[in-house]
């Protein structure tokens, strides 16, 4: 997966094939119906694709969520009122920001920045920076424990090891909390500017409901220090994170998926299937 979508179709298929013999291994079930997350920017080829990868994996019935939809379900927002809600869900490929009422996305943008790109940032700036070049993985580790979006009330480090650029030799480096703010800042600030757009494109009536109830951060880089306190200073709306962001989208994936008949409005490609 690269960005959100399939980047190799082969690999997928083996995945998902792996992890739906597990389930109904573990269940004893024999082909499942799969409800899939995907971002809202997603095209026709890329959404066909989805849907042949998990058939071909061994599916009965393959239905598609809007990541954002997922998020909001799983975040306990009430996706039906006719009321608005916004949710951010800071994902791994993609940062989904959504208007969502009456069980429908009103105004959405995606924008290919989210948790990789973030690694990709920490991996140049120790690079350029520090001289320093480290893996994806210890850059992961660095953001969890390190990122954030302004300034910590105490500043805390960490030490790295990685391969000096000079020598060619592992070499071990502490870095800051202040240095993983500078890092992040491009990346960060384009998030905060997706989520205004969104706002900006909201109906006014829509809008004054998300000003009394606030803005919902999901996904693993909704974990992301400070980001929330960001996002409202620069909304002047209150943010709130979400219980457990990491897993908003697999657990609205889940809720939509045991209550199908409710909710099945809410999925992209329900309209020619019935449930059964």
């Amino acid at each position: 997966m690269k960005d959100g979508v399939i980047a190799d179709f082969t690999a997928t298929q083996l995945m998902l094939k792996n992890i739906i013999g597990k389930v109904g291994k573990r269940y004893n079930i024999g082909k499942p119906r799969v409800v899939v997350g995907v971002p809202s920017g997603i095209t026709e080829v890329e959404e066909r694709a989805v849907e042949e990868a998990v058939m071909q994996a061994g599916a009965r019935e393959v239905y598609l969520i809007e990541e954002p939809m997922a998020a909001a379900i799983g975040a306990s927002l009430d996706v039906g009122e006719p009321s608005g809600n916004i949710i951010v869900d800071i994902g791994g490929g993609t940062t989904e920001v959504a208007v969502i009422s009456l069980g429908g996305i009103v105004v959405s943008h995606s924008l290919r920045v989210a948790g990789d790109e973030l690694d990709e940032d920490i991996v140049n700036y120790i690079k350029r920076e520090l001289n320093l070049a480290i893996g994806s993985t210890t850059a992961e580790q660095v953001k969890i424990q390190l990122g954030c979006a302004m300034p910590l009330m105490t500043e805390t480090s960490m030490e790295i090891r990685g391969r000096d650029l000079s020598t060619g030799l592992p070499r071990n480096v502490t870095v800051t909390s202040t240095q993983m703010e500078e890092a992040l800042k491009e990346s960060i600030s384009k998030i905060v500017e997706i989520v205004k757009l969104t706002l900006e494109k909201t109906p006014p009536e829509l809008a004054a409901d998300i000003m009394e109830k606030g803005i919902v951060l999901a996904g693993g880089g909704a974990l992301i220090k400070n980001l929330d306190k960001l996002i409202s200073q620069e909304t002047d709306m209150p943010v709130y994170v979400a219980d457990d962001p990491l897993d908003c989208v697999v657990r609205g994936a889940g809720k939509v998926l045991e209550d199908i008949e409710r909710l099945g409005r809410v999925l992209v490609n329900a309209r020619n299937k019935k449930y059964r």
